[in-house]
Order: structure tokens, then C-alpha cells, then sequence
């Protein structure tokens, strides 16, 4: 073969090799980012365990701002402790779980934070589906299920907690209480009015309830009496001025 023959050959061999390669890490780059839950040795109803939550960025122009997770079934958002994270962020309970937020991290820098679990349920494994917030808007979301997402190489699969089973003798504790769950209002104080029970007598004045007088109180006789006793004296005082006058 002739050598500038050659020399075409093996650049047009070369560019082609380059092509091919930056499709595979185009391919590959974004199936590297992945959102993961860690706790060694964890088992179905272990108690204060933590778990260990990282984030990786699939960004190259924003920082991760926010991550808003929804908890499992049988973990309630009270049943959550933060320990630690990025400087500065904190976590906020939610209807659903929980977030982690604060100033948003460094163009391309991951995120790892821990939290303590109160109590794991009685289960095999927990899903914990992930939306990952950026500084620019645009949100990654964590929420397949690995049937979903096929080998768990490729989509956005939810991060995954494998459990053994539960210790010997391990039992579900009393659940955390939920606001919705607390009383609203207050048992009746013990002497406040109440309505009188049946069978009770009401409070009526025991004349109303006599029998045998024709309804009147006792004391209208009385009255009654003393008034013409009055007047009979009265009577009595005038006649006698009357005949002294006379005399």
C-alpha cells in the first residue's frame, strides 16, 4: 500500500476510533450518576439506625440546591433525626418524608447526608424515592423501581435499602404519634355543667309539686289573714276617736 495511502487510512482510522469512543461516555456519563442508601448490617426492626444518603450531580452548569425524600412505608416523617450533611442545610419534615435544603453546592459536587431512623419495619427492603433540586430549576428524579429501570444502569432508579431479616426476638415498638392522631379537644372537666340524666328530678321549687291545695303558696293565707286583721283594728281605733270626739 502506498504511504500517503496509509497515512489517510490510519487518520480516518483514528477519527473514527475518537468518535466511537465519545459516544460510549456519553452513554456512560449520565448512567454513572446515581442517587444510593447505606446502613451496614441493617435487619427488619432494628432500632436508631442510620442511614447514610448520597446524591450524585448530574449537572455541569448548577449546584445542588435540594433533596426531597419520600419515605417508605412504616417510617413517618416524626420518626426522622438529622445528624449530618452539607454545611449549612437542614432538614424539614413533610406530608410525605422529609427534605434536606441549604445553599446550593459547588458545580458538580455530590451530596451525602445522615440521618437516624426511630425503628425499620418489618420488611425486606425500603425504597426511598429522591427528587434532587438544582440552583437553575431543573429537578432529577430518583423514583424508579428496579423493575422499572431494568439492570439498574440506566434511568433514574430509586435508592434501594436491602434488609436482613429481623433479630430473634425483635418486635414492632408503639409508632411515633402524628399531629392528626393527637386529641383535639379536651374530656369535660369534672364538675362543668352537664344535662341532667334521665330519671334526675329537676330543679323546680317544691310548692309546684304539692299536692292537695288548689296551687296557692302557704303564705298567701297568711297574707291574707294579717291584712283584714289590719283593717279590722283599724276599724276599731277610728270608732273609738269617733266617740270621744262626741263625749
Amino acid at each position: 500500500m502506498h504511504r500517503s495511502t496509509l497515512q489517510r487510512t490510519l487518520r480516518r482510522s483514528g477519527a473514527l476510533t475518537a468518535v466511537a469512543l465519545a459516544a460510549v461516555l456519553a452513554v456512560a456519563g449520565p448512567a454513572a450518576a446515581h442517587a444510593d442508601v447505606e446502613a451496614k448490617g441493617a435487619r427488619a426492626l432494628d432500632q436508631n439506625v442510620e442511614l447514610t444518603f448520597s446524591a450524585a450531580s448530574e449537572s455541569t452548569t448548577a449546584g445542588i440546591t435540594k433533596l426531597e425524600v419520600i419515605l417508605p412505608e412504616g417510617i413517618a416523617p416524626a420518626d426522622i433525626t438529622y445528624e449530618k450533611g452539607p454545611d449549612g442545610w437542614k432538614l424539614s419534615p413533610t406530608d410525605r418524608g422529609y427534605t434536606v435544603s441549604g445553599e446550593k453546592q459547588a458545580v458538580g459536587e455530590d451530596v451525602e447526608y445522615v440521618v437516624t431512623v426511630r425503628q425499620l419495619p418489618d420488611a425486606k427492603s425500603l425504597v426511598f424515592k429522591t427528587l434532587q433540586s438544582y440552583s437553575d430549576g431543573k429537578v432529577d428524579r430518583w423514583i424508579e423501581l428496579e423493575e422499572e429501570s431494568g439492570d439498574g444502569h440506566h434511568g433514574h432508579p430509586a435508592p434501594r435499602l436491602d434488609l436482613k431479616a429481623a433479630a430473634p426476638g425483635a418486635k414492632l415498638v408503639s409508632p411515633t404519634p402524628t399531629p392528626s392522631e393527637e386529641p383535639t379537644t379536651a374530656a369535660p372537666t369534672k364538675g362543668a355543667t352537664a344535662e341532667p340524666e334521665a330519671g334526675t328530678p329537676s330543679a323546680e321549687p317544691a310548692a309546684a309539686g304539692t299536692d292537695g291545695d288548689d296551687g296557692l303558696s302557704p303564705a298567701v293565707p297568711l297574707g291574707i289573714g294579717a291584712v283584714v286583721l289590719v283593717a279590722v283594728g283599724g276599724g276599731v281605733w277610728w270608732l273609738r276617736g269617733r266617740r270621744g270626739g262626741t263625749a
